[in-house]
Parts: C-alpha cells; sequence; structure tokens
C-alpha cells in the first residue's frame, strides 16, 4: 500500500473541506499551502484587474511566498494536489509549492475545485516546477463530501 499525502491550496475554504475530506477517504496525510500573506476577499476579484490574484496569474513566472514548515515528499509516494483553477489553470502559489520541493518519481494527481471551468493547462503550466514527477489530471471535486466517492477516487491511484 502506498503512503498518501493530501496537499492543497484554499484561498476561500471550499478547496479546503474536499482536502480534509480527500485525506480522511485516502487514509492520507494532510498539507495546507501557506502564503506569507493571506488572501484577502479583495485579492481575489478576478473582474479587478488590479487585485493581487490577477495581478500573479498575468504574470506566470510570479511565485507567491509560503510557509514551509514539515513535510518531507520523500516520504509519500503519490500527492493528490488540490487547488481551486484561476483563469483555467492553478494559482501560481502551486508552481511555488512544486519548486520548493523534490518529487523525482513522484505521482502527483491534481483535485480542483472550480466555478464553472475544467483544469484547462493546469497540467501544462505545472509539469515545469516538478519536471520529474508523473503529474496526472485528477478530478474536478466540486461539492463532493461523500466518503466513498473520495475514497474511489484516491483508490484509482
Amino acid at each position: 500500500m502506498s503512503k498518501k499525502l493530501v496537499v492543497y491550496f484554499s484561498a476561500s475554504g471550499v478547496t479546503a473541506k474536499i482536502a480534509k475530506d480527500l485525506a480522511s477517504a485516502a487514509e492520507a496525510d494532510l498539507y495546507e499551502i501557506k502564503p506569507v500573506v493571506p488572501y484577502k476577499k479583495e485579492d481575489l476579484d478576478w473582474t479587478d484587474k488590479n487585485s493581487r490574484s490577477s495581478v500573479e496569474m498575468r504574470d506566470k513566472s510570479h511565485r507567491p511566498l509560503i510557509e514551509v514548515i514539515g513535510v518531507n515528499t520523500a516520504d509519500y509516494d503519490v500527492i493528490f494536489l488540490g487547488f481551486p483553477i484561476w483563469w483555467y489553470i492553478a494559482p501560481t502559489i502551486v508552481n511555488t509549492f512544486l519548486e520548493a520541493f523534490d518529487f523525482s518519481g513522484k505521482k502527483i494527481v491534481l483535485f480542483a475545485t472550480s466555478g464553472s471551468s475544467g483544469f484547462g493547462k493546469a497540467v501544462e503550466y505545472l509539469k515545469p516546477s516538478a519536471p520529474d514527477a508523473e503529474i496526472i489530471e485528477g478530478e474536478i471535486l466540486n461539492g463532493i463530501y461523500d466518503l466513498n466517492k473520495l475514497r474511489e477516487f484516491a483508490d484509482k491511484y
């Protein structure tokens, strides 16, 4: 049986709920990607071209600083990586996380929450940040709080 880790970034709490339920269903450890400067509601206003999230997402090389606390990715075989979809990709803070650790030989399974879009080019934009990992487009898990369904998702990997 492989050792699993659920890692997530959640600016508003939606992805956090799914991640916690997935960790429980998969009997996996849990790790939150925390920005050094937390996001406020006004930072997430995608209709404002000057909001923090809009500025970050326009510049795909932007890497928001994260708190790096006690996770050893070498201890895990499968990493479930969750985030909200922003502009059809993962928020750049997810790239920050991937670039902070060595994921060589690891399987990274994406899961996301989204208001209306799919993964878009998430895998394409994340791959350069973990070039020696296998990144798999998993599922959009909007509103799935059923532990059996989450266990089925986790068991695929």
